[in-house]
């Protein structure tokens, strides 16, 4: 099947995968006609990492040349190693520089000052544990860092700036003024935990989850609020082409 030019493969239809053996796609429009952030949960092991790097990789294929990524790396672990050293990188104690470049320009755009429409995307790897160490050390510091947050989902869309944002529990605390539902996409994987579901979803969705247990890869995808899909994350046969694909979306100028 051939996916349209705007819109992004996220995983398998989980029930067709496992009740016809399938591979029927679930994918998002990501253009600037529609809410385009994203939020990604799962627990350690969830094969939330996983589905990030393919997110990128796949991202980056479809904004094309022109766009920019930048990526905040709070936790630093093996599962980005790659991307150490890239200019556009920004590990545990500089993943604030990340934001405000991204906040920057998009007000520059805002204001008429940059009048460019490619896309601008900002990924952020554990945020809320990113937050709450802020949080620890200056509450009023991280008070800005959240507003920030908060304004990009708001304004970015029709700025041509996407923010995609992975943490274990997306914790109210983390986003000020109800942004936390205000993603495009909200995709959980690895197994159900229904308090992250209750922090996310409305209760009619998720009974609509039933019995259906989900290993690592494999979970829900909340679309604009309303359509919920059940997802199994493809498994990369060439992960050195995706992790290239990674390296030069954060090193192109």
């Amino acid at each position: 099947m051939t996916i349209p030019s705007d819109e992004l493969l996220i995983g398998y239809d989980y029930d067709a995968w496992y009740g016809y053996a399938k591979k029927i796609p679930v994918c998002v429009d990501v253009s600037a006609k529609i809410n385009s952030h994203a939020l990604i949960c799962g627990m350690s092991g969830s094969g939330k990492s996983y589905l990030i790097n393919q997110y990128l990789a796949r991202i980056c294929l479809r904004d094309g040349e022109d766009s920019i990524v930048y990526f905040a790396d709070f936790k630093q672990d093996d599962s980005f190693s790659h991307l150490r050293g890239c200019p556009r990188y920004y590990p545990y104690d500089k993943t604030i520089e990340a934001l405000d470049e991204v906040y920057d320009i998009m007000h520059k755009r805002q204001c008429g000052e940059d009048t460019s429409k490619y896309f601008v995307t900002l990924i952020w790897d554990e945020y809320i544990a990113n937050i709450l160490s802020i949080s620890g050390k200056d509450k009023k510091k991280a008070g800005v860092v959240m507003n920030k947050v908060s304004e990009i989902i708001m304004l970015g869309r029709s700025l041509f700036i996407r923010l995609i944002i992975a943490t274990q529990r997306p914790e109210a605390s983390g986003f000020p003024s109800g942004s936390r539902i205000n993603f495009g996409q909200i995709i959980i994987v690895g197994a159900s935990i229904e308090s992250v579901y209750s922090m996310l979803m409305p209760k009619e969705l998720i009974e609509e989850v039933g019995n259906r247990k989900f290993h690592a890869g494999e979970g829900v995808m909340l679309w604009q609020g309303s359509e919920l899909k059940f997802i199994k994350v493809p498994v990369i046969r060439d992960e050195e082409k995706m992790k290239a694909i990674c390296i030069n979306a954060l090193t192109r100028q």
